[in-house]
């Protein structure tokens, strides 16, 4: 069986997964991904971050494919080009906004791309803040174009990740992929109808002739879940969100203590064929 054999390819969630909540990335990660890559292994970072916020992951392992925007951009991470999306067509966009306004009232939005960030002015960014510091009153005013992603938050967090979830995945059925990577942080991230993180990384194995009984994956997030039950061997993460188990087939130590490492490190010990 191929799964008692060494993986042909290495996916990986970022972070909580294999960058620290402070953002570092430990030595023991960067040099087993290294073995890895140095054993003919395909390494995918498979995250929800856009391309603005890769420069990080790019100069710690100087290799690596990549699948941002929670499965919506296959990115040239070395050369820092985007290659390929899959987007949000504008009528889906003012559709999920409607339904979501009147399903949470308190939500607020941004909608991104990989050149560009603009949300409503009640919505308080955790992260991109500096990138438009103006806002709109209403998000419909600047959807002008297919997106990456739509996000949506309650500012005062009045509801929690998984609670905005339950609803959103009820109203936005059959319209868009609707999900969260942070249980704590009142957030959803909604992705065009069938993107996730899973559905295109079976597609980027599947050009690479590598069936998912081949594929290893780690996540700790909702986001990551379809990646985690598509791979033959996955690994929710020890530090993550508590239904990672009821996806993965396998639990990661916490990601401060090297969980994904000391498991890949098992992984590169079994014979390739």
């Amino acid at each position: 069986m191929a799964t008692q054999l060494r993986p042909k390819l290495i996916a990986t969630d970022l972070d909580g997964t294999i960058v620290n909540h402070d953002g570092s990335i430990s030595q023991r990660t960067i040099e087993v991904f290294t073995r890895a890559q140095s054993l003919g292994i395909e390494i995918f970072f498979v995250t929800g971050r856009p391309p603005r916020w890769m420069p990080e992951i790019r100069e710690a392992f100087g290799f690596g494919n990549a699948i941002c925007g929670n499965g919506a951009m296959l990115y040239d991470l070395l050369g820092d080009k985007v290659l390929e999306e899959w987007l949000i067509e504008i009528p889906a966009q003012l559709e999920t906004v409607t339904r979501l306004r009147k399903a949470i009232p308190q939500v607020s939005f941004a909608v991104e791309s990989h050149n560009y960030f603009h949300r409503e002015k009640k919505y308080i960014p955790r992260w991109d803040v500096g990138l438009d510091n103006i806002g709109v009153a209403n998000i419909e005013d600047v959807i002008k174009s297919p997106a990456l992603k739509l996000l949506a938050r309650c500012s005062q967090q009045e509801l929690s990740s998984d609670e905005m979830l339950e609803i959103a995945l009820r109203e936005l059925d059959g319209l868009v992929t609707v999900t969260h990577s942070n249980p704590h942080d009142s957030l959803l991230e909604i992705s065009a109808l069938d993107v996730s993180k899973g559905a295109t990384l079976a597609r980027m194995a599947g050009r690479l002739g590598i069936t998912a009984d081949e594929c290893v994956a780690f996540g700790d997030n909702p986001n990551d879940f379809s990646m985690l039950a598509w791979s033959g061997r996955s690994y929710a993460m020890a530090s993550g969100h508590p239904d990672g188990a009821k996806y993965a087939k396998s639990v990661a130590g916490p990601c401060q203590e090297d969980g994904v490492a000391i498991a890949i490190e098992a992984l590169l010990d079994l014979p390739a064929q």
